[in-house]
This record gives C-alpha cells, sequence and structure tokens, in this order.
C-alpha cells in the first residue's frame, strides 16, 4: 500500500503520528493534492506540528483554488484562520477569515455555515456577543441542513460562549452539554471535539459547578488517553486536573499534573493556559507554606496573563503584610468585570479584612457574595458563604450565631470531599467554642484540624491561633497585645509590623472587646498574667 493511502486510513483511524509521519512521506515524493494536503495539516495540528500544519494548510489552500474547488479552499482558510487566532494573530487569522467569506459568498455549501461560526467568534472577540449569538444560531442550522454534527457542534459552543458574555451562564452551561452529547459519541472532529471540552469544563470551573468540572475533566483525560499523541490539549486537561485534585487534597499529585502541565504549555510558547498552570502551582506552594516559590509562580503567572489575585493577596496576609495584602485584593475586585469574577476574590477580601480587624468592612464583601450564592446556587458556592457568614459573626463577638453557618460550612464541604476547606472551617469552629466556654469542643475541633493539615502537608502559620487562655485571639492580635504591653504606641506598633496605624487601631479595639478590658493599663497586665511579654 503507497504512503498515500496509509496516511488516509490512519486519518480515518485517528492515528494522527502515522498519519503525519505517512503523508510527510508522500509529500517529499510527490506534491500532494489539497484534500491530502489539509488530512496532513489537521494531523500536523494535532500534534502540536504548528508550523508544518500552517504550511500544509496554506498549500491546500493554493492547490484548491488552482483546481477551482472554492468550498475546500474556504475551508482551509477557516482552519488557518482558526489556528492563528488561537495562536494570538488576530490580524492574520482575521484576514485569512475574510478570503474564506470571499469564497463561499453565493455557494450553498456546509463551508459557509463554518464561516458564520468563525465570523461569530470574531465578533464575541470584539465585544459583541448577541451578534456572535445570532450568527452561531445560524450557522447551527446550517450543519443540521447539511447534517454536519461537526459544524452543529462548533456553532452550538459559539451560542454558550455568547451566552456567557451576555450573564447567562446556566444557559450556557446547558449548551456545553449538548455539545457534550456529540462529542462523547464521537460524533465531532477532534479539533473541535478537543475544544468543546476544554470549553466545558472551563464554563463549570468559572461557574463553580465542582461536581460537572469533575466528571467532564474526568471525561477529557480519557478522551485524551485514547489518543496519546493529540497536544493541544493534552496540557490544559492537567491543568484542570490538579485544580481539582487540589481541592480534593491530593496536593502531591496535584503539584505533579500542574508541572507537567507548564511544561506541556511552554512549548511552543504564547499558549494561553500556560499561566493557569503557574496559578495553580504558586497556590500549591502557598498552602505548603513554601512562599518564595509561590511569590516566583504567581509572578510568572501574571507575566502569561493570568490574574494573580486571589492567591498573591492571600501570600501577602500569611507574610503579615496585610495591608498589602487589602490594597491588592480590593484593587482586583474593583477591576473584575462581573459578578462571577468578584465571587473569586470575595471571600479572600473577607478573611483579609477580618485578619486586620475591619468586621464591618468584611460583612459589606460577605453579604455580596451571600447575594451573588443565592442566585448561582451551587453547592460550591453556599458552602464558602456559610464559611464566610460565621467568620464575620466569629468577628463580630457572636459566636453563637456564628456556630451555625460554620457547621453549614463544614457539611457542605464534606459532601464536596474538599478536606482542606473543611479544616479552615473546624479552626473557626474551635474559635467559637472557645468564645462559648467550650474548651472540651474547640480541642475537638482543633484536634480534627490538625489531623487535616498533617495529612495534607499544609503550612499552619496563616491560620487563626487558639489558646486557652487567651479567649480566641488571633495570632496577629496577640502579637499586638504583647508589644502594647511593652508601651509602643500604636504608630510604634505599625512600624514593627509592617501595617498601618489603622489596622493596628482596629486590633486593640478587637483585643478589648474579646477580653473585655476598657484600658491600655488593663491590657498591659493581662498580657503579662498570661506571658504575652
Amino acid at each position: 500500500m503507497d504512503q498515500v493511502a496509509v496516511g488516509r486510513e490512519s486519518f480515518i483511524r485517528q492515528e494522527w503520528t502515522d498519519c503525519f509521519l505517512a503523508l510527510s512521506a508522500a509529500d517529499r515524493s510527490s506534491p500532494l493534492k489539497a484534500e491530502d494536503l489539509e488530512r496532513l495539516g489537521s494531523a500536523a495540528h494535532l500534534l502540536g506540528r504548528e508550523a508544518e500544519s500552517l504550511d500544509a494548510w496554506t498549500r491546500a489552500y493554493g492547490a484548491s483554488l488552482e483546481a477551482g474547488d472554492s468550498a475546500l479552499a474556504a475551508r482551509c482558510a477557516l482552519w488557518l484562520g482558526f489556528q492563528l487566532f488561537n495562536a494570538g494573530e488576530h490580524a492574520r487569522g482575521g484576514g485569512w477569515l475574510a478570503r474564506a467569506q470571499r469564497l463561499v459568498d453565493g455557494l450553498d455549501c456546509v463551508e459557509g455555515g463554518y464561516v458564520l461560526a468563525a465570523t461569530a467568534q470574531q465578533s464575541m472577540g470584539l465585544g459583541d456577543p448577541a451578534a456572535g449569538y445570532s450568527m452561531s444560531l445560524e450557522a447551527a442550522q446550517v450543519g443540521q441542513r447539511f447534517e454536519d454534527p461537526t459544524l452543529v457542534a462548533l456553532a452550538t459552543l459559539g451560542q454558550a460562549q455568547a451566552s456567557w458574555m451576555l450573564g447567562e451562564p446556566s444557559r450556557a452551561i446547558a449548551l456545553l452539554d449538548e455539545v457534550m452529547v456529540a462529542v462523547t459519541a464521537d460524533e465531532v472532529a477532534p479539533v473541535i471535539a478537543g475544544l468543546a471540552y476544554c470549553a466545558v469544563i472551563w464554563a463549570c470551573q468559572e461557574a463553580f459547578d465542582i461536581q460537572r468540572a469533575q466528571e467532564w475533566t474526568a471525561a477529557l483525560s480519557q478522551w485524551c488517553e485514547l489518543r496519546p499523541d493529540v497536544v493541544p490539549y493534552r496540557g490544559q486537561c492537567l491543568v484542570h486536573r490538579a485544580e481539582l485534585l487540589q481541592f480534593h487534597g491530593a496536593w502531591a499529585d496535584a503539584i505533579e499534573q500542574a508541572q507537567r502541565a507548564s511544561e506541556r504549555l511552554s512549548d511552543p510558547p504564547g499558549q494561553d493556559a500556560v499561566g493557569m498552570a503557574h496559578y495553580v502551582l504558586a497556590e500549591l506552594h502557598r498552602l505548603r507554606g513554601e512562599w518564595t516559590e509561590a511569590e516566583d509562580l504567581y509572578r510568572l503567572a501574571n507575566k502569561c496573563g493570568r490574574q494573580p489575585h486571589p492567591g498573591l493577596a492571600l501570600l501577602r496576609l500569611a507574610q503579615g503584610r496585610q495591608d498589602a495584602a487589602a490594597t491588592g485584593i480590593r484593587r482586583a475586585i474593583d477591576e473584575a468585570a462581573d459578578q462571577l469574577e468578584r465571587a473569586r476574590l470575595l471571600p479572600a477580601a473577607v478573611e483579609i479584612l477580618l485578619a486586620g480587624g475591619d468586621a464591618a468592612a468584611g460583612r459589606v464583601f460577605a453579604d455580596e457574595f451571600a447575594g451573588i450564592a443565592a442566585v448561582v446556587d451551587k453547592p460550591f458556592l453556599h458552602a464558602v458563604s456559610a464559611q464566610c457568614a460565621g467568620a464575620v459573626l466569629l468577628a463580630e463577638g457572636n459566636g453563637r450565631e456564628a456556630l451555625t453557618h460554620l457547621r453549614t460550612a463544614l457539611t457542605g464541604w464534606q459532601q464536596l470531599d474538599a478536606p482542606y476547606n473543611a479544616a479552615r472551617v473546624r479552626v473557626l469552629l474551635a474559635l467559637a467554642c472557645r468564645e462559648l466556654g467550650d474548651d472540651e469542643g474547640s480541642e475537638l475541633e482543633l484536634d480534627a484540624a490538625r489531623e487535616i493539615f498533617q495529612q495534607l502537608g499544609a503550612d499552619p502559620s496563616g491560620l487563626p491561633a487558639v489558646d486557652p487562655g487567651h479567649y480566641g485571639l488571633s495570632a496577629r492580635e496577640i502579637e499586638v497585645l504583647g508589644l502594647l504591653a511593652t508601651g509602643a504606641t500604636n504608630r510604634a506598633i505599625a512600624a514593627k509590623l509592617v501595617i498601618s496605624e489603622k489596622t493596628v487601631a482596629r486590633h486593640v479595639s478587637n483585643i478589648f472587646a474579646k477580653l473585655d478590658l476598657t484600658s491600655r493599663a488593663a491590657a498591659t497586665a493581662y498580657a503579662y498574667e498570661h506571658d504575652l511579654v
């Protein structure tokens, strides 16, 4: 059997390496026809050989024009446009899309639907999701008329993306689920199937639908395993898997997956998801107390286009730089484009502001998050909301009501199998129990939390301190109390701890309230009585 025939058979069987090698060998002997050059371009693209795929599709475009096959030429121009857009070369991509549009004008062909789908993506990129949705819907109708499931899937994916941009995440995810029915039935070309998998997982995570994200991540992993030589989506698959492994407490495995993703997404350079991989690694290092590594990775993620907050702000808090943490997280919230983006930042803001003694501001952000959770209605959001509400109530001195919310949060994290989140809630429960005089209950919660931290390898230094003699003072408040007892002024304490005088004043106010004190002299006496000086 000649190499062209081998290449065609391998293409049908989705054996991309064999297809690429066979058609490349045949092309060196004698230039391939347009149809085989298109196959060669597709195989090269799926193998991550972008230069070879661009060359093959460009040649296929020229050969199609020479043969008078405008439809095939348009299809090749579309593949070129898609690849260039994904590589960030929008001007060149737009030029190829314009060529494809010109070629299908006046033709009744399925390629016209692909042009519509591509134009819809371009409209969304220019900030017009309504036009993108309309064109995607029309493209889906063309796909249905020509019985082309790949076009239908691509166009439905466009409708989902437009719905998301229009502020309709539930509708978007429903459309993505519809796309995935065709993908999992193996009805869709691999180039589009990989895009669909990544899009649906991204949307599930953006919408905080952890359970659905886990289901589709497992499906994407299996899809990649059945296609071991497919490169473009494998790195993103590893990033999503790492995020879920982190959430479920398998931190060592998560680091391995994120490192592999970072390596794969760095070659060729310029891939969008590489920033995601760096951010996941930064988060894991932060949680383990490896702050230097975490900071380097947050900076690298930022260079690659991934917002470094809330992780970087939480790192600053762990380093004792509360003012920098508060400034960073507030700025990120102010820049957030929509409610879901704000929702990713608000819990960190609550934690940071409470650590700085500003319970009033913490309540504002916690209440905003509760409103988002009520609308989006996902178990993950409800658990976070309950945890934030409990933390605020605790900071306000209402330990009894805080317990109700914190118990709800703990149940939510346990049902979602999120051990680290559950341990953080147990620390807050210990504080609430201590405030209510239940020393035994506090110790039980602390023991359970310590065991989880040890199992995970988590760094406990940034967690609230609980000492039976100090009535729920945080670690920072104990530091402030010790310095206050030496006679230091608020200005001197601020300079020593590298925080603002305003933050010191809040801490002093909280200390007085928690210990039922009325003066600095009484606070000094307490500090000496409890060996804090």
